[in-house]
């Protein structure tokens, strides 16, 4: 068992807008994110299933041409490989859940994050 405390995690400051603190467990990576109003993060995909639970404010996510706002204390889940973006609507904090974790963050593979 570990115990984590995620305002004493370090926080890794991605571009000016958007700010990560990343669990990695044997099989998930567990990420709390900070994105300013305006943050984006650019059509990508990953071989990891990614569940989101927006915390605080309102991120719009573009996935397969389709638009979703996800809210606070809303959910969404993106199958494997599947390319998608996130805009920032206002100042927000989500939860990002992976499976399985993301070796790509672990070795620092995550330049499309930090333009």
């Amino acid at each position: 068992m570990q115990l984590y405390d995620w305002n004493r995690l370090p926080a890794e400051q991605l571009n000016p807008l958007v700010t990560r603190r990343m669990i990695h467990s044997g099989q998930m990576t567990i990420a709390r994110l900070e994105l300013q109003k305006g943050a984006a993060v650019p059509e990508h995909s990953h071989i990891n299933e990614q569940v989101c639970t927006v915390e605080r404010g309102a991120l719009e996510f573009s996935i397969d041409g389709r638009h979703q706002v996800v809210r606070a204390g809303e959910s969404l889940v993106i199958p494997p490989d599947v390319p998608h973006a996130v805009v920032a609507l206002e100042e927000s904090v989500a939860m990002d859940i992976f499976t399985p974790r993301r070796e790509d963050w672990i070795s620092g593979d995550d330049a499309y994050l930090r333009r």
